[in-house]
């Protein structure tokens, strides 16, 4: 059973430390973050240590029979310190946390150095990979072994399952009160592997084996930590899938203005200050587009700005008629007009017929308070724009919206 339930806790856990590992270099540095990222990492190294094949080779390497066994288990120790390290940063105040992580590492030192210090007094001559923990119930180092690390893991379970159940009740982020109960649930159905742990010890002094139990063990072991790790993860990801997503729309807004920036840019170069680096080499480079969204945003309000004076009543009022006849109304009237009046100055302008008593453009007066609310205006404003073809630049003015598109 731990041959096959642990590789695939393995790739849980090394998936979110792999996930978190660029995290670690930022600047500056959250604590709560690498403490996570070495919760899946000593996580994803105990499930490594603790498979059949690696055991053995780790065994053979170092010339200790069964030192898999501490080693494996020293990492669950460090796991639940560096778990609750982050319940700290996520809770408490920064130098309270920091104060609060060091002494939970420093208990977990404690452990692991008790641990070891027992682990040297057994005398494990058979390599026992599968169960190991039934074949040396009967040795009074390894009860006395098994009930220090049993005693450490049950007490941090006990204190995840109180904590993070007090805390998600708490919680304004779903993500967060969503990964804190599921992080509840997990500590808590792990309580069957300390109970089977426990019950084996007990077994060792009473002479009698819970050897039919062991897959149960490492069931609720396994689970239940997956269970947490995925808890642990879920506002980690919640924000990164978030952050992604932003990420997504500014590039596509950005994408969606182009033709209508482009067409102001060609007639009035001067409102780009700087050339705008091609969108792809972002794109490959995982680099955001805010700044340069934000840049479009005000250059093409700058070349609306110019072309005031190629504003022609006759033509608002025929785009009005006429969009208003294909249904459209409020926010999305006003940008299709807009969009048209935008094409038809255009077409004045490459004329150079100024109007003499310029009127205003239909979005003038539309209560846009936020720089979202305008950006996505004026994208509407860009899904129906159509730039003047070339051709269109001499034409007849008295037809200056037949460009724009229905």
């Amino acid at each position: 059973m731990k041959d096959i339930l642990h590789p695939l806790c393995l790739v849980i856990a090394g998936t979110g430390f792999l996930f978190l590992l660029r995290d670690l270099g930022k600047r500056p540095r959250n604590p709560a973050v690498i403490a996570l990222a070495f919760t899946y990492g000593f996580s994803a190294l105990s499930y490594l240590v603790s498979i059949t094949w690696v055991w053995v080779r780790i065994d053979s390497t170092l010339g200790v029979t069964n030192i898999a066994v501490p080693l494996a288990q020293s990492c669950v120790i460090l796991v639940f310190a560096l778990q609750a390290a982050v319940l700290a940063y996520w809770s408490r105040p920064a130098e309270k946390a920091r104060r609060r992580s060091r002494h939970l590492l420093l208990a977990a030192a404690g452990v692991i150095i008790g641990m070891a210090a027992l682990f040297a007094l057994l005398t494990p001559t058979a390599q026992r990979p599968t169960d190991f923990s039934n074949y040396y119930a009967h040795d009074h180092f390894f009860q006395a072994y098994m009930t220090l690390y049993i005693g450490a893991y049950t007490v941090a379970e006990v204190y995840l399952v109180r904590s993070c159940w007090k805390y998600a009740r708490s919680a304004n982020n779903r993500s967060i009160a969503t990964g804190l109960r599921l992080v509840a649930i997990g500590a808590a159905i792990t309580f069957g592997y300390c109970a089977i742990r426990i019950a084996g010890v007990v077994g060792g002094i009473l002479d009698f084996s819970v050897k039919g139990l062991d897959p149960y063990a490492w069931i609720c072991g396994d689970v239940g930590a997956t269970l947490t790790q995925i808890g642990y993860f879920l506002p980690t990801l919640s924000r990164r899938i978030g952050n992604t997503r932003a990420w997504a729309n500014t590039h596509l807004s950005y994408r969606r203005l182009r033709k209508l920036w482009a067409a102001l840019a060609e007639a009035h170069p001067k409102i780009t200050l700087l050339q705008p680096d091609p969108q792809h080499d972002a794109l490959l480079h995982g680099r955001s587009a805010h700044f340069p969204l934000l840049r479009r945003r005000v250059e093409i309000r700058h070349g609306q700005k110019l072309l005031r004076r190629y504003l022609d009543p006759t033509a608002r009022s025929e785009s009005e008629a006429r969009r208003a006849g294909e249904g459209l109304d409020g926010a999305t009237l006003a940008a299709a007009v807009t969009a048209d009046q935008i094409h038809a100055a255009l077409v004045r302008f490459y004329a150079d017929a100024p109007v003499d008593a310029p009127t205003e453009y239909a979005d003038v007066h539309l209560p846009l308070p936020t720089a979202a609310e305008e950006l996505l205006h004026l994208e509407r404003v860009a899904d129906f724009f159509t730039p003047p073809l070339p051709g269109a630049r001499t034409a007849d003015l008295s037809s200056t919206t037949s460009g724009a598109r229905t």
